[in-house]
């Protein structure tokens, strides 16, 4: 039977830059890794909103990605 395992867990803070010359608009983003794999996601919204007020352009959104291993037993 296959499991997985959950081997990183990140918080990316993605920033909006203005829009480019199509009028489209440009991210930039910042991602703070080795978030511990039990962290509840309001944790991790109050570590970004405290990030947030770091920085000078604004949040446009926060996304949590998550790298898996996954083994075959």
């Amino acid at each position: 039977m296959a499991a997985k395992y959950l081997v990183e867990r990140q918080i990316r803070l993605v920033f909006d830059q203005g829009v480019n010359a199509e009028g489209k608009p440009v991210y930039k983003s910042k991602t703070i890794r080795n978030i511990a794999s039990d962290a509840t996601p309001e944790q991790m919204v109050s570590v970004a909103q405290a990030l947030e007020s770091l920085q000078s352009l604004p949040l446009n959104r926060i996304e949590s990605p998550e790298n898996y291993q996954i083994s075959v037993n």
